[in-house]
């Protein structure tokens, strides 16, 4: 186990290495000038003389007169150091405007995970056992309802429903403007402005893992050993959930894994709809205002998580099934 991960360590280092040589080159590619958008709200109140030494001193400021390959090597530099750049629209180093966006991201999908995860497992599994059923038929039906509309129609319409007609919640934020009061009050203040967004969130996401649940569980309903496990007269919830949802498990457990590691990631479209600060606003901010500093962190920050996520999966194969050895 240990030569394993050791093994796997290095393969994640060499894929971060890889990566990091990509995105660099890539968003340095991109047309625009940042020492020119840096000194460009000046122009007219200097001299032109003037304006192009300031110019000049950005460029060097900002190590762009440096060849690209330079750059690279300065900013790998950095990186290793924990320095992430400052960002051009903030002013102030990158680490510093993350930090508030992956609070709210966590917050909001640490609540959809769990509240997701306890719906789709047991409606999966009922579907599953009462497979062909009017019950499973219907589930069936808005699953795929679910699973084929994007999620900002459903936004929309919860937020025309619910913020629009009947006023029972706000459409956008995540507290009252200058609220104050006790810690609980403030805790509910925010569960009332992410009631919306938590909803089009556990909605969007019902449709597929139902689906992946149920089909993995027929699989495991048609194994012989769970015909052996009922001809000796086992009852049925220790069929069902014992011997069963163990196998079934096998199959959904990277499905789980990267639902739990995308607590980190933030949703684009659901967090710029409910104007939340959250990774995928900021992401989208960073972007369109060309604040590439931000915007290659969020991105290295995602490449992390999702081989983080391949190894932890991996590794609890071999926790839910004895069978399976993830030690070569």
């Amino acid at each position: 186990m240990g030569k394993y991960v050791a093994k796997r360590l290095l393969y994640m280092l060499f894929v971060l290495a890889v990566m990091t040589f990509v995105l660099f080159f890539l968003y340095n590619l991109i047309p625009g000038d940042p020492a020119r958008a840096e000194v460009e709200p000046m122009k007219h109140r200097l001299k032109p003389e003037e304006y192009q030494y300031r110019y000049e001193q950005a460029r060097k400021r900002l190590g762009l007169d440096d060849p690209l390959i330079v750059r690279y090597g300065k900013w790998v530099r950095n990186l290793l150091k924990g320095d992430l750049g400052i960002s051009k629209v903030y002013n102030k180093p990158v680490i510093e405007v993350l930090k508030p966006p992956l609070k709210v991201t966590v917050t909001v999908n640490i609540f959809v995970t769990i509240f997701s995860l306890g719906i789709t497992i047991p409606l999966g599994i009922i579907c599953a056992v009462k497979k062909n059923s009017k019950f499973d038929k219907v589930v069936q039906v808005f699953t795929i309802v679910g699973y084929s509309l994007p999620v900002f129609i459903f936004a929309l319409l919860f937020i025309y429903a619910f913020a629009v007609k009947l006023r029972w919640f706000p459409v956008s934020g995540m507290k009252t403007p200058n609220f104050s009061g006790t810690p609980w009050e403030e805790f509910k203040d925010m569960m009332h402005h992410l009631t919306l967004p938590l909803i089009v969130l556990i909605i969007g996401s019902l449709g597929g893992m139902t689906r992946y649940v149920r089909a993995a569980m027929i699989d495991a309903l048609s194994m012989d050993c769970i015909k052996t496990a009922r001809a000796k007269g086992l009852s049925e919830k220790v069929v069902i959930y014992s011997h069963a949802w163990r196998n079934a498990l096998l199959p959904v457990i990277t499905l789980i894994i990267g639902w739990f590691m995308s607590i980190f990631s933030g949703s684009l479209v659901t967090e710029t709809m409910f104007v939340l600060n959250g990774m995928g606003k900021i992401y989208i901010d960073a972007l369109n205002n060309q604040d590439y500093n931000i915007a290659l962190a969020i991105q290295l920050f995602y490449i992390v998580m999702a081989v983080l996520g391949n190894l932890i999966a991996d590794l609890s194969y071999g926790i839910v099934d004895p069978r399976v050895r993830v030690n070569k």
